[in-house]
């Protein structure tokens, strides 16, 4: 996989991604639509640190305009897709739903279109541990009824599944869908809970800790989310010659992955963590739980262990240091 297509690359996790595929010698072409969604400084900024190598190219585009899309896969030649562009954030769905299904829905239809037309060896795109909403049983499996979402972001995550399995079964599009479980680290974006907490922190200002803290997350640090991803672009999905209906695999060349650090943290222990990086104890606002939200989050990671030989395992504390020492020298 020689080029490769990100989108979403002034993102969080495009950003990253991006920077380890130049390390690694792949040619990157990187486009993201630079919406206001949050900071547009920042993520000219994550630009600017990869801006010069010499196999890289960004353009500026939005994944939902069909017509300029359609060029780009024509005159590029793809090798491989990574998708990672996508309206984020589970509250904001509450807000401005129209945002994900434009983004979400007829800009990922045209990520499978320039696939389908192109003859792109393979498709990863990114999904979400939202999918699993009310789920009772865990950890959060792969093979589990997903049926159940509390949030538009969620839906419309589970419906790439189902549209990129469609393609691969109509028209044989190898396509591996990545489930990430709460992703944090250096250059992480401002709407999530660890740059909240710590803006707040650093600003004496109190921060707010939903359904009274009783909340559990599997935090999974940036880097290792990057490494699944790397290792998965190159083992191209093919089909399940011994399928039995379950939906991690397919009669098509179609696979899903949970990508997650496997050890759920409290929430009122990733906070200490926090205040212990900061030598500064936080001021808490406790509240009841926020619609679209889950209680725990939890993946297994049995199939990513099992076919790229990865498990991710960043301590919190260890990932934590590493962003706070990010925001404070960007922040000054």
């Amino acid at each position: 996989m020689n080029k490769i297509l990100v989108t979403g690359a002034a993102g969080f996790i495009g950003f990253h991604l991006c920077t380890r595929l130049l390390e690694m010698e792949r040619t990157v072409v990187g486009i993201d639509c630079l919406n206001d969604y949050y900071d547009v400084n920042l993520k000219l900024n994550r630009l600017k640190q990869i801006d010069g190598a010499t196999n890289f190219k960004f353009v500026k585009m939005d994944i939902a305009d069909r017509d300029t899309m359609q060029l780009l896969f024509q005159e590029e030649n793809f090798d491989c897709v990574v998708n990672l562009a996508a309206q984020a954030g589970v509250r904001y769905s509450l807000i401005n739903p129209h945002a994900y299904i434009q983004s979400n829905i007829n800009g990922f239809l045209n990520i499978l279109e320039g696939c389908r037309f192109n003859k792109v060896k393979h498709l990863v795109f990114a999904s979400s541990s939202s999918v699993y909403g009310a789920n009772k049983e865990k950890p959060f499996s792969v093979d589990h009824n997903v049926d159940h979402p509390v949030s538009l972001y969620a839906a419309t995550k589970k419906s790439n599944e189902l549209m990129a399995h469609t393609y691969a079964s109509l028209y044989s599009i190898p396509s591996t869908g990545l489930r990430f479980f709460t992703v944090y680290g250096p250059w992480g974006r401002p709407d999530m809970a660890l740059f909240l907490f710590t803006d707040a922190i650093i600003k004496d200002r109190p921060i707010d800790v939903f359904n009274y803290g009783k909340m559990v997350r599997d935090f999974t640090y940036i880097d290792d989310i990057v490494e699944g991803v790397v290792r998965i672009i190159d083992r191209v999905a093919q089909p399940d010659p011994n399928w039995n209906g379950s939906a991690a695999s397919s009669f098509a060349p179609y696979r899903l992955y949970n990508i997650g650090n496997n050890t759920p943290v409290a929430l009122m222990r990733f906070i200490e963590c926090i205040e212990d990086a900061l030598g500064k104890k936080a001021k808490k606002n406790f509240l009841q739980m926020q619609a679209g939200d889950v209680e725990e989050t939890y993946a297994d990671i049995s199939g990513l262990e099992r076919d790229v030989a990865f498990k991710p395992s960043t301590p919190i504390e260890t990932g934590i240091k590493a962003f706070i020492n990010w925001y404070t020298q960007y922040y000054k």
